[in-house]
C-alpha cells in the first residue's frame, strides 16, 4: 500500500484539496485498496478547522466529494508512517525539513514537480483563485498517480 501525505501551511485549502482529488482519482480507477491518502499542516493556526468554504465549493463544482475532517499538524511520526510527503510550495518544503529533521529517505517532494510545470501551487488563501489551485493540484495529482503506477 502506498501512503501519501499532502502538506500545506494551514491544511484547510491546498492540502485537503489534494487529498480529496487524489482519493477521487484513486476511486475512479478502482485502486482504493492500494492507497492511504491524508493531509496535514506545517502550522498550528487552523488545527481542527474544516476545509475552507471556497475550497470546498471549488471541489463541489468539479464533482469531487469532500469528507468531513479537521486540520491537523504534521508530526515527526508522519515521516515513518508515509511513503511520500508532498508539499505545495517552497515554504512548506522548508518547514517540512525543519519539522521532520531532514529527509534521509527522499520522501519529501513538491506536488508540481511531478508535472511538466515544476514549481509551486500558489496559495488561494491570498489569491482567492481556487479554480487555478484546483487546476494545478488536479494536474499534480494525476501526474503523481501516474508516477506511482509507473514505479510498480
Amino acid at each position: 500500500m502506498k501512503k501519501i501525505l499532502f502538506i500545506c501551511h494551514g491544511n484547510i485549502c491546498r492540502s485537503p484539496m489534494a487529498e480529496m482529488i487524489m482519493k477521487h482519482l484513486v476511486r475512479e480507477r478502482g485502486l482504493e485498496g492500494q492507497f492511504s491518502i491524508a493531509s496535514a499542516a506545517t502550522s498550528t493556526e487552523e488545527i481542527g478547522n474544516p476545509v475552507y468554504p471556497p475550497a470546498r465549493a471549488e471541489l463541489a463544482r468539479q464533482g469531487i466529494p469532500v469528507e468531513k475532517r479537521g486540520a491537523r499538524q504534521l508530526t515527526r511520526r508522519d515521516y515513518a508512517d508515509y511513503d511520500l510527503l508532498i508539499g505545495m510550495d517552497n515554504a512548506n518544503i522548508r518547514n517540512m525539513h525543519r519539522m521532520l529533521g531532514g529527509d534521509p529517505e527522499g520522501k519529501i517532494h513538491r506536488l508540481m514537480d511531478f508535472t511538466d510545470r515544476p514549481g509551486e501551487v500558489s496559495d488561494p488563501w491570498y489569491s482567492d483563485r481556487f479554480d487555478i489551485a484546483y487546476r494545478d493540484i488536479r494536474e499534480g495529482c494525476e501526474k503523481l498517480l501516474a508516477y506511482i503506477k509507473d514505479e510498480d
